[in-house]
């Protein structure tokens, strides 16, 4: 049996706070495994062949932190494009694990000439020598990448293929995954327009259940590309809880080997077409989908529940096909 340590934190704002009854016909099934994202883990992904975003002729590099829809600050190149880091890839010391095939589909940011660099420490930027002499940029020790199939500035199609391949911030971690690299994690009750009580993060962005987890499951049901769709909530082993009862806490270990949050032994996602605080477009979606209650329910499953619709124009209920995803 998997052993998890969280050590949980109570905002004392929630004294007086009664646990609500257990889930009224919350429905659990028989864990589905999505797809795997195709390609991307250090080896045999080739982007059709073609080495994309190769770097300028310049001898000048450049990084600049800048804004990306549904991942928030990343670092980008001279051109505005996406920079990856690699989990296979090692900081200490600096060393890249993507070579060949690799990359072709991950274009290394080559250490040409001076690097100039727009909202980064420059102290963090380094360089490493790859397998084949050539050198390549560090940021906090980790090498970065493009990738051969971001065609735009502010695309970011990158992240997370393969459950290795990362959007870099401005410290070489993980965009949109601070709060869980840091160690500290944030949930609390919150008031989402139309639904009622729901859990929040500490940015604010509402918290999923997966009808196709089992609750109380040792695992994921949502992998791969599913696991793009609705990012898990990750901690490295502490969570901060406000409004949400602490034995109501727990986590499970990934089929990627990290550590997801559960609440009444569900585990939680966001939702990648949330796009600000108070958003719950995933509410309903497929019939698999649900704003999460803080007292680890669905929505709708408790008499606490003020609502079982979704707000207006949120895409309650609706099978996604727009997007063609069918998480």
């Amino acid at each position: 049996m998997l052993r998890t340590r969280i050590a949980v934190s109570v905002a004392a704002a929630a004294a007086g706070l009664a646990v609500l009854t257990a889930c009224s016909g919350a429905e659990t099934a028989q864990p589905v495994i999505a797809p795997a994202a195709a390609g991307g883990t250090g080896g045999g992904q080739t982007a059709n062949g073609q080495v994309g975003n190769a770097a300028p002729a310049s001898n000048e590099s450049k990084l600049v932190v800048a804004d990306v829809a549904n991942v928030g600050q990343v670092l980008t190149d001279q051109n505005g494009m996406t920079l990856y880091r690699f989990d296979k890839d090692t900081a200490k010391p600096p060393k890249s694990n993507c070579d060949g095939d690799c990359a072709k589909a991950w274009p290394p940011m080559p250490a040409t000439g001076d690097v100039q660099v727009q909202g980064v420490d420059k102290s963090l930027v380094g360089k490493v020598t790859r397998s084949d002499g050539t050198e390549q940029i560090t940021v906090g020790g980790w090498a970065l990448y493009r990738y051969a199939k971001d065609t735009k500035p502010g695309d970011a199609t990158g992240q997370g293929v393969g459950g290795a391949w990362y959007a870099a911030n401005a410290k070489g971690g993980k965009a949109g995954q601070a709060a869980a690299e840091s160690g500290v994690v944030k949930l609390s009750a919150s008031n989402i327009d139309g639904l009622g009580e729901a859990i929040v993060d500490q940015n604010g962005m509402t918290l999923y259940l997966f009808t196709k987890d089992t609750k109380k499951a040792k695992t994921s049901a949502c992998n791969g590309d599913c696991a793009k769709t609705w990012p898990p909530v990750l901690s490295n082993g502490k969570v901060e809880l406000q409004g949400i009862d602490s034995k109501l806490l727990g986590s499970i270990k990934r089929a990627d080997g990290t550590e997801q949050v559960t609440i009444g032994g569900w585990p939680v996602y966001t939702f990648s077409k949330d796009l600000k605080p108070g958003d719950a477009n995933g509410m309903g979606v497929n019939g698999t989908w649900f704003v999460i209650e803080p007292n680890g329910c669905k929505i709708g499953t408790t008499p606490s529940s003020t609502a079982n619709q979704a707000p207006a124009g949120s895409g309650a209920g609706s099978s996604n096909s727009s997007s063609g995803t069918t998480y």
